[in-house]
């Protein structure tokens, strides 16, 4: 099993989760995080002042998956999350050792 870290751009969710639920994807985690990578960030004004915003705001969604489907998972978040500018996102493929339903005890796959 994997588990799947995407970053994208947040107006890109609701398309990227489409996709997900598309292709089988029954569970994903979401949070609201802030970063920079190669975009670096930009300036502001307000009231007259000049702010630097280095964090700019990105989603994460987490999936965790059955190695058959990490190709398929990562094809459907580029293509869905891509806009070709600079800031698109990362994607992250972590090994997972095991899953546990907590409700049940269910371990491994069976969990996912």
């Amino acid at each position: 099993m994997k588990k799947i870290e995407a970053i994208i751009k947040p107006f890109k969710l609701d398309e990227v989760k489409d996709a997900l639920i598309e292709i089988g994807i029954g569970g994903m985690t979401v949070t609201e995080v802030k970063g920079f990578g190669q975009q670096k960030g930009h300036t502001e004004i307000y009231r007259g002042t000049e702010y630097v915003i280095d964090f700019l705001p990105k989603v994460k969604i987490e999936v965790v998956v059955k190695d058959d489907d990490v190709e398929k998972v990562i094809d459907v978040i580029t293509k869905t999350a891509q806009t070709g500018r600079v800031g698109d996102g990362k994607i992250f493929v972590i090994p997972v050792e095991d899953v546990v339903r907590i409700r049940t005890g269910e371990r491994g796959e069976v969990a996912v």
